[in-house]
């Protein structure tokens, strides 16, 4: 799979989140504490709301809409109302930019 440049790193701030759309799918980045980069499918499994709009706490994103809360390092659901987990991507910073593999 092909490494797609996603935004530039400091686009993002620790414990926020980015929206990406590539290929007519929608992605999310997130940045935790310890600077660390992560992407997932973009929508939530429950209804479908992009997760970059949620709020960031450490490792976990909380949807906007019904709060279902996931682990965006694994992409499981730490609470529904969502009970399917996330697709995770491999990330990557190169030259500053964060590379995601879709």
């Amino acid at each position: 799979m092909p490494w797609v440049d996603a935004c530039a790193a400091d686009d993002i701030e620790a414990e926020e989140a980015r929206r990406f759309d590539n290929g007519g799918r929608a992605f999310a980045i997130f940045r935790n504490d310890a600077d660390e980069y992560y992407c997932t499918d973009g929508l939530c499994t429950h209804e479908a709301i992009h997760l970059a709009d949620g709020l960031v706490m450490g490792n976990t994103v909380e949807c906007p809409k019904h709060a279902s809360v996931f682990d965006f390092t694994t992409g499981e659901v730490e609470t529904p109302p969502a009970c399917e987990n996330l697709r995770i991507y491999k990330t990557k910073v190169e030259n500053g930019r964060v590379m995601v593999e879709v």
